[in-house]
């Protein structure tokens, strides 16, 4: 099943949220998938679980986005993977990709001898109870778009002006503070070979 992977470089975000949101909507049976890597500039997302949602007080723009989940942010140095799945045609439903989408993190970090871990009532990757990576989707007519962000190599003090993902106190963590010297561009390539591997062997998962 074809497989089309993007690297984008550094976009601004809401051109790439209309341009997913157009890819979907333009799709056919027939559209191969994609993934697209990419970074962004300093934006917090809010997804639709907007209810009791601190918001930032300060000046990095703020989005309204039709992914699930409640509020994150994006930077400079965070690796984001959108995934423009047609789930109905590879046999696979949310929780399916979910699980895979956190599984390549998780291998990802084991390769580099980082023991992490998904929480079943929390998308989304941990190590030693903080957050590493963040996951949301939007599902129509069984398509998905949204995917993935990883914290490589940022600056995370914006992270303390919100709860992530709706979680007080949550802690966050990101791939160089654990001793991982690769850079934001490296660990994307290594992550989006993770994913097609999956995608094309789905009974791979842990």
């Amino acid at each position: 099943m074809q497989l089309i992977s993007r690297t984008l470089g550094l976009t601004e975000y809401e051109k790439t949220l209309q341009a997913m949101q157009a890819f979907t909507q333009a799709r056919t049976p027939d559209t191969p998938d994609e993934l697209w890597l990419t970074e962004h500039d300093s934006v917090y997302t809010l997804g639709l679980n907007r209810k009791g949602v601190r918001l930032p007080q300060n000046n990095i723009p703020l989005v309204l986005v039709d992914r699930g989940g409640k509020i994150t942010y994006h930077g400079l140095g965070q690796v984001v993977i959108y995934l423009l799945i047609d789930l109905k045609r590879r046999g696979l439903n949310v929780r399916q990709l979910v699980s895979m989408m956190e599984d390549s993190i998780i291998r990802l970090l084991a390769k580099n001898g980082i023991k992490a871990y998904a929480e079943k009532d929390a998308p989304g990757v941990y190590v030693e109870g903080a957050k590493i990576a963040s996951l949301g989707l939007r599902l129509k007519n069984q398509c998905c778009y949204h995917g993935l962000s990883l914290n490589v190599d940022m600056d995370l003090s914006p992270f303390s002006a919100i709860d992530p993902c709706g979680y007080a106190g949550l802690r966050v963590t990101q791939t160089k503070d654990l001793g991982m010297l690769q850079t934001p561009v490296q660990l994307g390539l290594s992550l989006l070979k993770l994913l097609e591997d999956l995608l094309h062997e789905p009974n791979s998962l842990t």
